[in-house]
């Protein structure tokens, strides 16, 4: 079975070396330095050290099932290319709302996950394996969850089929909205939101307003489900850098759109007030310009 990684960032990188490491055919689809980089070899550190060589393309080719690890903004880009090649079941495992139903506009079989592993992009070709989680997937259309489920789990990355992810990723891009804008503004860990009583105040705002935008989209949600996913996702991860954090320091371009983003143009519709995610698109939006000047 050939699987395809599309996507050689941090999460792309260490699950290409995990399920590599279980005895699949993976070839990795890069770009750039990072590219140059794991054509020579891919470097694990933190949990596991060890590095290994890993197939590489510019461009994907046919495979059996195809993890997207893109930027969700590149989400649409990593579509067009996929749709021109056999690329299999194709499972999103990114940030932010979204990226499933635009996968969907250019691919038949579109299987949705979200995952709480820890990985870091130390350098071109050395990714820090920062914590092991869980992996929920679930079928957007069709039935090959399961199949997508088994691979995992098989490469010990511990995964479970569920029939409600569409509400898993909403519930990880507001714990995200809530956390994510906060620490790359601050320039601090995950932790700091919560000990920092001035932060948490806005992290609970955002919070309030994503829960009240998931109900009026037929969630189930219960009274303050969401603070606490956010107060303990913070505190379980005091020490990690956000990813959103991590492209503010490397001068990249955030997921910020798809993140607060969502919830704004999903209050936008359902006449909802979400004014504090606005407050943090914008201020997001006005730092990647002011950065980019």
């Amino acid at each position: 079975m050939r699987i395809q990684i599309f996507g050689a960032g941090a999460l792309g990188s260490l699950f290409s070396y995990l399920i590599q490491k279980a005895g699949y055919n993976v070839v990795c689809v890069a770009r750039g330095k990072q590219l140059e980089a794991l054509r020579n070899k891919l470097i694990v550190k933190g949990l596991v050290e060890d590095e290994i060589e890993v197939e590489t393309r510019e461009r994907p080719i046919d495979a059996d099932i195809t993890f997207v690890t893109v930027k969700a903004y590149d989400t649409e880009k990593a579509a067009k290319s996929l749709s021109k090649v056999k690329c299999g079941i194709v499972c999103s495992l990114q940030n932010g709302v979204g990226n499933e139903e635009i996968l969907l506009d250019y691919i038949e079989n579109v299987v949705g996950g979200v995952t709480t592993y820890g990985a870091n992009l130390i350098n071109y070709g050395i990714v820090e394996f920062a914590g092991i989680g869980k992996t929920f997937v679930g079928d957007f259309n069709g039935s090959n969850a399961s199949v997508v489920a088994e691979v995992l789990n098989n490469a010990g990355i511990e995964t479970e089929v569920v029939d409600d992810i569409k509400k898993r990723i909403w519930v990880k891009a507001v714990i995200n909205a809530a956390i994510n804008p906060i620490t790359a503004l601050c320039g601090i860990r995950n932790g700091k939101v919560v000990e920092i009583e001035e932060l948490w105040d806005i992290a609970f705002k955002i919070a309030m307003e994503g829960e009240e935008v998931m109900r009026a989209l037929n969630f189930n949600i219960k009274d303050n489900e969401l603070v606490d996913a956010v107060r303990e996702v913070a505190i379980k991860t005091k020490n990690n850098k956000s990813s959103m954090l991590q492209d503010f320091e490397k001068g990249r371009r955030t997921e910020i759109d798809f993140i607060n983003g969502a919830i704004v143009k999903a209050g936008k519709k359902l006449g909802i007030n979400v004014s504090v995610n606005k407050l943090m698109l914008k201020l997001v939006r006005g730092a990647e310009i002011a950065r980019s000047d």
